[in-house]
């Protein structure tokens, strides 16, 4: 139980899950806006505004720098991991929504019929587009983590 007791009272920690739900319930709610229906799946998927992982990871490098300042070991190694994961998140991931798209046109048009039949099957429907973020979503994302971890070191217990 004490265990349980160090998590729920770990700043860093809590700070980051909770940059993390929020920019969820942000981005499902914004998709929410956008599409006129609720798609449950914005809670937990990736992608889209604002950026998830950059919230968490701000989150959690702004509250280890007012829990522990800037000159401490827990500030370095969240700040080098916010940057890494959001340059990621801007970089790689992105490309590889961009590619997504990409084959699934290219998959599209071996579905088209051909003399009735279709020309080719494949086992997966459609590959998931919305995997990387927009600068946009990476900076808002990152301006909502250093929010949250402000006022969850203020507030949390």
């Amino acid at each position: 139980m004490n265990y349980l007791i160090q998590i729920i009272h770990n700043k860093m920690l809590m700070s980051a899950v909770l940059g993390w739900a929020v920019a969820q319930i942000i981005k499902t709610i914004i998709d929410c806006g956008i599409n006129k229906k609720i798609n449950f799946e914005r809670l937990v998927g990736s992608g889209g505004m604002p950026s998830c992982h950059s919230s968490t990871v701000c989150a959690m490098a702004v509250s280890s720098a007012i829990e522990y300042g800037v000159g401490s070991s827990a500030f370095a190694i969240s700040t080098i991991l916010a940057i890494i994961v959001m340059y990621d998140a801007r970089g790689v991931r992105r490309e590889t929504g961009n590619q997504a798209e990409i084959l699934n046109q290219i998959m599209d048009f071996f579905r088209l019929p051909e003399n009735g039949s279709y020309k080719m099957e494949f086992d997966q429907e459609q590959l998931k587009v919305l995997i990387g973020h927009t600068p946009l979503q990476v900076l808002c994302g990152a301006i909502l983590g250093i929010i949250v971890g402000i006022v969850s070191v203020k507030f949390l217990p």
